[in-house]
């Protein structure tokens, strides 16, 4: 049996919170059958990607959800294209939703399928509001998650941190 996790999280994180937090991911994904083990993530930069790699190394299969058509040319900066091409060849489905321009609406809709098609969440966050975000908190989304009943997972380990806004420039 399929267990189908999704991915919430800070794009902005430290460089020093990268490993951390890639350490956490593979501590937390060892619970689950590398062959039933699907991941659903946006693939953005930050938690999204570092979820979506740490998925594929446990020997799972991910499911890359896209906000809308534009999403690669609209979205992702030149220092994500390499990632981000790379997960979404990897991706067993690449799920694009029926928007042609990146907008809050497509932002929320693309979080509405990840909570519809995930068993659990993991939430890669500080708790504090992250005024980076484009639609929908990361709160909210978690407390839509728990709503539905979805079991939560909360990833920040101990000496992790976002960027700056001057260090994500």
């Amino acid at each position: 049996m399929a267990t189908k996790v999704a991915v919430t999280g800070h794009m902005e994180l430290s460089e020093e919170t990268v490993p951390l937090v890639r350490a956490e991911l593979e501590r937390l994904l060892r619970m689950f059958e590398p062959s039933g083990l699907v991941g659903l993530s946006c693939v953005a930069p930050g938690a999204d990607s570092l979820f979506a790699e740490s998925v594929l190394a446990a020997g799972g299969r991910l499911v890359a959800v896209l906000p809308s058509r534009d999403y690669r040319t609209a979205t992702v900066k030149s220092d994500h294209a390499e990632t981000y091409d790379r997960l979404t060849a990897a991706a067993d489905e690449v799920l694009v939703l029926p928007f042609e321009t990146a907008s809050r609406e497509a932002y929320e809709a693309a979080n509405a399928v990840l909570l519809e098609r995930a068993d659990r969440l993991v939430a890669i966050w500080d708790g504090q509001p992250n005024a980076l975000e484009k639609a929908g908190t990361m709160a909210d989304i978690v407390s839509g998650a728990r709503g539905a009943g979805l079991a939560v997972d909360v990833v920040w380990p101990a000496g992790a941190s976002r960027q700056t806004a001057t260090a994500a420039g």
